[in-house]
């Protein structure tokens, strides 16, 4: 469908500020009835706006297009809602270890920090996003969790289908671990963390190392894909409408795995894991429209089970992305704030 007007690129910004940043009272005279879940959740109102202008824009499927192009819809899309200015944080490129030599990184440093750390993954369904496309969540968190945050560039499909991204998680995590010192940061104290794919590798790191003299300290993770099969009602409730589609991750799955018969590999769907005993203590956070909601709530459910300790932190009325859109939408900015308190009290 052809978009029925075009926002210029200098003024999507400003203009998606000011309408999705308008007070609740003008945003239900505009945008009519609410939008509801099956099971009875209302969608935020400033979300509900926000999908408006995406579709009076015309912005196409996450997938459209070519791997590069969907690429750069993510990057430029970063700029338009995420943390652009966190006073106070300063950034370092560095190399850290990697499943098939040295990875990017980019170290967060706020003004005023702790002895922790976090190693972070971004999301983008194993084929998008980088660096650059979580900069401003993760200065959001370094500022307010008072930590070092390391972020790392770890490599993408269909270039390098799974487990490539994977291994240079273990790897990156590890070496951060050994190189604690000299990032300033006390290895006792470095938590994983990660959104969407982020999510599920920092889940699978935190199970691969956790037998290990140095590991984590404590999970961060994002709405987190934990389950490739897909069969949650969830995936259902939700698979078009709501930015994450089900088509969409069926075209991520289709170039992150080389073979459908993985989808029930632990590596792949850690939710599959048949042994959660003796992992750091997790913050599971899920959002209420999001197809990948369930899988979060049920790994929840088997982390407590098994005797470790979790807390589920479900965005009633958000979206998977949620917390790239903390610079405007209010309850995304609130639930970056608890995730980066409870940061702060794990790994001070």
């Amino acid at each position: 469908m052809a978009p029925l007007l075009r926002i210029p690129p200098k003024l999507e910004r400003p203009l998606l500020q000011l309408l999705v940043g308008a007070p609740a009272p003008v945003l239900r005279r505009i945008i009519g009835e609410p939008i509801r879940s099956p099971d009875g959740l209302e969608l935020d109102p400033q979300l509900q706006m926000l999908l408006r202008m995406m579709k009076i824009n015309g912005e196409p499927e996450l997938f459209e297009g070519t791997v590069a192009s969907a690429r750069r819809r993510m990057e430029r899309s970063a700029r338009v809602m995420d943390y652009l200015d966190v006073p106070g944080v300063t950034t370092e490129d560095i190399q850290v270890g990697g499943g098939d030599g040295p990875r990017a990184a980019r170290v967060f440093r706020p003004r005023r920090r702790g002895r922790g750390g976090l190693v972070w993954f971004h999301g983008g369904g194993f084929v998008l996003g980088s660096i650059r496309s979580h900069e401003g969540l993760c200065r959001a968190l370094a500022e307010r969790a008072e930590v070092t945050v390391v972020s790392v560039d770890y490599r993408l499909a269909p270039e390098h289908p799974f487990p490539c991204g994977l291994e240079d998680a273990v790897a990156a995590t590890r070496w951060v671990l050994k190189n604690a010192g000299s990032l300033g940061i006390d290895a006792r104290s470095v938590a994983v963390g990660g959104d969407s794919a982020g999510g599920n590798m920092s889940a699978v790191v935190a199970q691969t190392l956790a037998t290990e003299t140095l590991r984590p300290a404590f999970q961060l993770l994002v709405y987190p894909a934990l389950d490739a099969t897909r069969s949650e009602p969830s995936h259902s409730h939700f698979k078009e409408g709501f930015i994450l589609t089900a088509a969409s991750i069926a075209w991520f799955l289709d170039r992150w795995l080389p073979s459908k018969d993985l989808v029930r590999d632990p590596r792949v769907s850690p939710l599959f894991s048949t042994n959660l005993t003796g992992l750091p203590p997790a913050l599971v956070m899920t959002a209420g429209f999001d197809p990948l909601r369930d899988e979060g709530r049920r790994y929840a459910a088997r982390l407590r089970e098994a005797k470790n300790e979790v807390e589920l932190l479900e965005g009633a009325g958000m979206l998977h992305g949620f917390m790239n859109l903390g610079a405007v939408v209010r309850e995304a900015a609130r639930l970056v704030g608890h995730a980066a308190d409870r940061l702060r009290r794990a790994v001070a």
